[in-house]
């Protein structure tokens, strides 16, 4: 937990260093054995994000320029990959990072059927559930996400998100070299992503509002075609209901099984992953 959260820091403060704290390093205490750290810059919080009146760029400002820094590629692969080089995590979730060159496979076997198991750990077997996950996969991903469809058969390119950002991981704060509060997130769950992906999570819990969306996508603007815009929100606001079903049970199942039948039923009608 603590080498992935480490490296999640870094990666968003690379690319926008004013977003969130730097991390400089982490480890196990010696006279703690099992008890472990991580040194960051200290993040004085002064509010929620949406109070801020900073002189900086604001939170859609920022998030934008993360979604547009494009992911390095790591060592060992010639181009930048989807996944990241170490497990972060969703909550209480461990993800899976494993690199992928491929958005869509990535997607579907380390987010939709990972969480699947994790589920099956905490609830027990599911059927229903896990055949419209498997159908989800199967058809909705390549139909709505696949490589050979986003941007015109062009695909997409990963950056780093957050991952986790409802309204709860942003605030008004302060770091070092500040002189006045802005908006800075925490708590991530980073990977490199379609940066569609992170709004999966924000259309969820909300908070963040229209004018937010309409400054960022000015900014950023959304993946073609653009008519399957909400759809592909809806796949990635998915992987939330199912990671907090896997966590906490309870009316989290209906949501993820509301939002597959929905898109099943438009978009289920070819099998590739």
């Amino acid at each position: 937990m603590f080498e992935g959260e480490h490296q999640a820091l870094k990666a968003i403060h690379n690319a926008v260093p004013t977003l969130c704290p730097n991390s400089f390093g982490h480890g196990e205490f010696v006279d703690s054995p099992g008890t472990s750290f991580v040194v960051t810059d200290f993040l004085d919080l002064s509010g929620r994000w949406r109070g801020c009146k900073a002189s900086g760029m604001n939170l859609a400002q920022k998030l934008a320029k993360l979604h547009t820094t494009p992911a390095p590629t790591p060592q060992g692969f010639d181009r930048p990959q989807f996944g990241f080089p170490a497990t972060t995590c969703c909550g209480d979730t461990p993800q899976d990072n494993t690199y992928s060159p491929s958005w869509a496979d990535f997607y579907a076997n380390r987010r939709l059927r990972f969480i699947m198991k994790q589920s099956e750990k905490s609830n027990g077997k599911d059927t229903e559930l896990a055949d419209l996950i498997e159908q989800t996969c199967s058809t909705v991903v390549p139909r709505l996400i696949g490589d050979d469809h986003l941007n015109g058969g062009k695909g997409i390119t990963p950056v780093v998100v957050h991952g986790d950002l409802w309204s709860g991981n942003a605030s008004c704060g302060k770091l070092p070299g500040m002189s006045e509060p802005e908006d800075v997130v925490y708590d991530s769950s980073a990977c490199y992503a379609h940066s569609e992906f992170e709004l999966g999570i924000m259309k969820m819990f909300g908070g963040f509002g229209g004018g937010f969306l309409k400054e960022y996508h000015e900014l950023v603007p959304k993946t073609e075609p653009v008519e399957e815009y909400e759809d592909r929100v809806k796949l990635y606001e998915l992987y939330h209901h199912l990671n907090h079903h896997a966590l906490f049970g309870g009316g989290y199942r209906s949501g993820a099984m509301g939002i597959m039948r929905n898109l099943i039923g438009k978009h289920g009608g070819r099998s590739e992953l």
